[in-house]
């Protein structure tokens, strides 16, 4: 049974995981190390070429996954560019988390609008299909 390693800057959700069981086959979930998920999360906005910074994210996957493994890979735009062309070198499967949203909106006085976001996980798409 393939695994799934994380590779985003939330937590996974219970109705994530069971998505993942029931409809990707997977035996184990594998987040980051504590180290690396701040990493993930704190990509310098400064930096104009990230590859180099992205090398021990890279390194801990390829030292751990096999191919036919499932990587969830969500967050900053370039860094997950790279990380799902690095996933599909190594026979990896990259993946992101489809939601439905919902929104509600609050009118205030003077013109003021609050708005109330609900992000709900439905399927997991591969990327590149």
């Amino acid at each position: 049974m393939p695994d799934l390693f994380l590779i985003f800057n939330h937590e996974i959700t219970s109705l994530q995981e069971d998505d993942a069981r029931k409809n990707l086959g997977v035996d184990r979930i594998i987040d980051l190390p504590p180290h690396l998920k701040k990493l993930w999360k704190q990509i310098p906005p400064d930096l104009s070429e990230i590859s180099d910074y992205l090398q021990p994210l890279k390194e801990w996957l390829a030292g751990n996954a096999v191919q036919k493994d499932f990587v969830l890979i969500q967050g900053d735009f370039g860094a997950c560019y790279i990380m799902v062309n690095f996933a599909f070198e190594k026979g990896l499967i990259p993946i992101y988390s489809t939601t439905r949203r919902e929104a509600d909106e609050e009118y205030h006085e003077e013109g003021a609008v609050k708005m109330t976001h609900i992000f709900k996980h439905h399927i997991f798409r591969k990327y590149g299909v």
